[in-house]
């Protein structure tokens, strides 16, 4: 039923709520809020319709923006429902489907990444997938994101080597790739292990996956063992650094004490902005964390965002995510009874909402906690700048969710002269300078800029999938279609998968605000606006990664010409260079000292070592 009110905005007249009221049920059921213009600006549900909608109307509403939306009210429309549980579900229906302004909404992409295993009968592939699962094969997941997917897969490979390359890659080589030579794949491309020791290889990842390592770790033994009396050492070698390895892994992702499924979910308010934080468990296993901001928390007390979450996060047809047998909470959610209710009909078993702790659990919620915490202080320090920059690059490339992680090369020579790639990092919450990188390149033609781009991005790469580091969400590159070819190349050599690539070239004039983006896939570039908060960021990355990589050039550049940086700091004679060169061992250790160590050299002064500090440092700001 609806207040009666005429959508044509001039003859719209006020809400007269009291005769609403006074045909108003006291059943259950949903009530939705409207403005003049017949637009819904906020959703609820109620277990006495009449009583609920009635508390909006009172002269004693306390909360700001309560009374902000009661003022713009126009009409109210009820829809009535059998029992609460139903009202708690059509609700979430209706804020999915309307979005509405006064609600806490939950922004996410609805699409959460799997490990996939392949049905291949002989020689299944591991790989990262999101979206329908029409293939056939096993599922694992749901992983809060790409970056946990590609974690879990490095350290999948690095254990039992099972393939990750595309079925078109592997049914076509003669040789052995380039990840059976850094030992991540057993080469059943080639022939290189037997079928029955590469299925007994993808049986340990399945039974890894489903949280049983100790069953693989007793099978391991027994193999061990079994090689010792045969005498084959080398083969007995191997099963030992693997029982290692699955040890320091189980010992590092294990929850103690837990085997099921459970999610921890945390929520943070400050400064009028909410961060709900949500560690995934399954089978025993961390899968990893994922934070969220939800919409329109102004005002709003912990345990209404965080009821507002997990009924958007768990119910309905277009739920973000299965919901486990159990969720730790860092404190109850409004109206925890009937959540609970609800979840466990929806997902036909009982589900527990815990949130008085103790031990190993209470120690899981806080960390989760501290995580919220942390990401909510990271966003107020950076949500006019970085972050908001962040946003609107997900936004302007039609992103599922919001990239974490930037990586930039470009390249930096004279004439072909002491060629440097550099390589920065960025995260939304900016430079993250310990993460940079200078390759000199060597091994190529004089200012071949694409074999120099090969190079660093091979060397780098390599790097990142033997877990020396973290993969970046997109890869920035310096320069247009040429470039962005190189990378797409040696990305599908070292199967890096789940990693946008992005070509950055100077628009027709050369000019800033003209570049021209050239997506991997995509002939047309795309031009954004010159004021466009993405396009700021991506210029703030190419020119960080430009100025690295100047940088680094002239220093190789001045090495190769034998002028030592240590030559004209004053006080610094040759004695004391020598000294120093001694004490340390040559001058990139030198570069490496802090100035408490520099300055513990005999006859080097504190002065004297914060000035050899600073030439070597002076490029950081």
């Amino acid at each position: 039923m609806c207040a009666d009110s005429s959508t044509d905005k001039p003859t719209v007249l006020a809400f007269d709520a009291k005769a609403f009221l006074s045909t108003l049920t006291s059943r259950p059921g949903v009530y939705r809020m409207l403005d003049a213009d017949a637009k819904v600006l906020y959703v609820g549900k109620a277990r006495n319709l009449k009583k609920r909608v009635s508390s909006y109307f009172q002269r004693t509403v306390a909360n700001a923006k309560t009374r902000a939306m009661v003022a713009q009210v126009r009409g109210v429309e009820v829809t009535v429902t059998h029992t609460e549980n139903e009202a708690l579900l059509l609700e979430n229906n209706q804020i999915k489907a309307l979005k509405p302004r006064y609600n806490i909404l939950l922004r996410d992409d609805k699409s959460y990444p799997h490990i996939h295993l392949s049905a291949d009968d002989t020689h299944p592939r591991l790989a990262y997938h999101r979206g329908p699962k029409r293939a056939k094969g096993r599922y694992f997941g749901p992983y809060p994101s790409a970056g946990a997917v590609r974690e879990s897969l490095n350290l999948l490979q690095k254990l039992f080597r099972v393939r990750q390359c595309e079925d078109s890659f592997f049914s076509n080589r003669s040789r052995a790739c380039l990840q059976y030579q850094i030992e991540r794949c057993s080469g059943p491309c080639v022939g290189l292990v037997s079928d029955e020791d590469y299925q007994q290889a993808v049986r340990h990842t399945m039974m890894f996956l489903e949280g049983k390592s100790p069953e693989v770790i007793d099978e391991l033994v027994a193999r061990m063992e079994t090689a010792s009396r045969e005498l084959a050492f080398e083969q007995a070698a191997q099963f030992r650094d693997l029982i290692a390895a699955l040890r320091r892994v189980q010992e590092t992702q294990y929850v103690s004490g837990e085997g099921g499924d459970l999610d921890v979910i945390a929520v943070a308010v400050e400064q009028r902005v909410a961060c709900v934080q949500v560690f995934f468990m399954r089978n025993g296993l961390n899968l990893g964390n994922k934070t969220f901001f939800p919409r329109q928390a102004e005002g709003a007390e912990p345990g209404e965002v965080l009821a507002a979450f997990m009924a958007q996060f768990y119910l309905g047809a277009n739920a973000s995510h299965r919901v486990p047998s159990e969720v730790l909470v860092s404190q109850p959610p409004e109206e925890l009874e009937l959540l609970q209710e609800v979840l466990s009909e929806q997902s036909a078993r009982r589900v527990q909402i815990s949130h008085r702790l103790r031990g190993e659990r209470a120690r899981w919620v806080q960390m989760a906690a501290s995580n919220a915490q942390a990401a909510l202080r990271a966003r107020l320090a950076s949500k006019a700048n970085v972050l908001h920059r962040f946003e609107s690059l997900q936004t302007a490339l039609g992103l599922d969710s919001l990239p974490q992680r930037l990586e930039c090369f470009d390249i930096s020579h004279t004439m072909g002269e002491a060629t440097v790639a550099s390589c920065v990092v960025m995260d939304t919450t900016g430079p993250l300078k310990s993460d940079y990188r200078r390759f000199n390149i060597s091994g190529i033609t004089p200012g071949d800029d694409y074999a120099a781009m090969q190079q660093a991005l091979r060397r780098r790469y390599t790097r990142l999938k033997k877990g020396e580091g973290k993969m970046p969400d997109i890869l920035l590159i310096d320069g247009g279609k040429g470039q962005l070819a190189e990378a797409e190349t040696v990305l599908e050599e070292l199967q890096v998968d789940g990693v946008l690539l992005l070509g950055v070239a100077k628009g027709p004039d050369r000019k800033p605000g003209q570049e021209m983006l050239f997506l991997s896939g995509q002939k047309v570039p795309r031009i954004l606006p010159s004021d466009s908060p993405a396009l700021h960021l991506i210029q703030q990355v190419r020119d960080e990664a430009h100025r690295f990589a100047i940088t680094g050039h002239r220093q190789r550049r001045a090495k190769t010409r034998n002028t030592s940086r240590l030559e004209g700091i004053a006080g610094l004679g040759p004695k004391r260079r020598q000294t120093l060169l001694k004490q340390f061992g040559g001058l990139q250790e030198v570069a490496r000292a802090g100035v408490e160590d520099l300055g513990r050299v005999p006859g080097i002064s504190k002065q004297l070592a914060q000035r050899v500090y600073d030439v070597f440092h002076a490029d950081e700001h």
